[in-house]
């Protein structure tokens, strides 16, 4: 008689040493659950990742720590205010000429030329046109699962296969297997690095030797959102895979670390034949204000500052880390703005009760165990959402 053995078994055998289970994924691809309906109070994103919300007409508690958006809560910086509100005036006027000027400033600061630059309102509104551009006659998307779905939901949207690539047993990019799932009919590739939803970050010089391989067959979109909170020699851009002439996209904002989430600018880097492809369907400078223009300018020069709210942000996540080590949870290692964890309750349970506290996280489903995504806040912020895990899991 045939007899079968599960991953689970073999962990609990002994045979799979710490070492090898780092390099496996989270599931093999013939464990991937099918995509479940939407069901109340709960969104379906992925076979590996699931968010819960709250039905829409809930009412809330008083907000005491809003720590669900990824939000700079240090805001912009002073001399990005101080810009922001002389151009108030100016308010009548269309921004061209201040958008070239940022797009000079920009070019100068990733090290390219003005064509390699474009800019828009958030990185995000870039994974928009890049899901439409590419896609508006099929062929198929790899990434890895999970991440963010921004890109893939519009690709999809529009026609798309999307190839989900299962994350490493280290939360990292397994590479390997997202290079062999490139076929003839792939339009892109997409990497979110350090990764969204789980913070966590894939080797830089893996990454770089990937990109530079696969974007020799197809585009590679390298959103590097958080890239800023990354210690000095953490990682590597992938800006430099563009100044050699790789067809590398590589997506950055003002809305984490620069504090101008809702200011809404962003821009990429990319070959000037790849962003006349998205250019055609995002009319640069008509969505972004003067107001935002003069801010990002503003923050772009504030280096002291960007430093500052890096320190800060850092500082508070070991806090907030050992916190919830003290509690008896085991954090994910985070290089971003934000953490996810394990729950015991379920995600959806965890999820109310946290907001009846007047604390505001998300709750995700990752291969099937409920997880927490809490966003970093002040000290004050943290010690509010550490003392709420306490209360509603005790």
């Amino acid at each position: 008689m045939k007899t079968s053995i599960n991953r689970r078994q073999l962990l609990r055998s002994g045979l799979l040493t710490a070492g090898s289970v780092a390099f496996m994924p989270l599931f093999s691809h013939s464990e991937i659950p099918p995509v479940r309906a939407l069901k109340r109070g709960r969104l379906d994103y992925s076979p590996l990742y699931k968010e819960f919300v709250l039905p829409a007409n809930r009412s809330v508690a008083e907000v005491r720590a809003r720590l669900n958006s990824n939000e700079n809560k240090f805001g912009p910086s002073p001399n990005a205010l101080k810009a922001l509100s002389s151009q108030m005036e100016h308010g009548n006027l269309y921004g061209w000429q201040a958008i070239q000027s940022l797009k000079e400033e920009l070019a100068a600061h990733e090290g390219v030329s003005s064509d390699h630059i474009l800019i828009g309102p958030g990185s995000t509104d870039f994974l928009e046109k890049c899901g439409m551009a590419f896609f508006m006659n099929g062929g198929n998307l790899v990434s890895a699962d999970p991440t963010f779905m921004t890109l893939i939901r519009v690709a999809e949207a529009v026609g798309a296969e999307w190839k989900n690539i299962p994350l490493r047993r280290d939360w990292s990019h397994d590479l390997s297997a997202m290079e062999k799932a490139v076929d003839a009919n792939t339009k892109m590739v997409y990497v979110c690095n350090p990764n969204n939803p789980t913070g966590t970050l894939t080797d830089a010089d893996d990454l770089l030797a990937f990109c530079e391989r696969t974007s020799s067959k197809v585009p590679v979109f390298v959103d590097e959102a958080y890239m800023e909170f990354l210690e000095p020699g953490t990682g590597k851009t992938t800006v430099s895979l563009v100044k050699k002439g790789n067809n590398v996209i590589v997506a950055r904002t003002f809305s984490k670390i620069h504090g101008m989430a809702g200011l809404r600018i962003g821009y990429i880097v990319g070959q000037p034949e790849t962003l006349e492809i998205i250019a055609r369907l995002s009319f640069t400078g008509m969505g972004i204000s003067n107001t935002s223009i003069a801010a990002a300018r503003a923050s772009l020069k504030d280096v002291e500052y960007v430093e500052r709210c890096r320190s800060i942000h850092n500082e508070i996540r070991d806090f907030t880390f050992s916190g919830l080590k003290s509690l008896g949870y085991d954090p994910v290692r985070s290089y971003t703005s934000f953490m996810i964890f394990p729950i015991r309750s379920g995600g959806s349970a965890f999820l109310k009760n946290m907001e009846n506290e007047g604390v505001q996280i998300r709750t995700l489903q990752i291969a099937g165990s409920p997880y927490c995504r809490v966003s970093l806040g002040t000290k004050d912020e943290m010690q509010i959402f550490l003392d709420a895990v306490k209360k509603v899991e005790s």
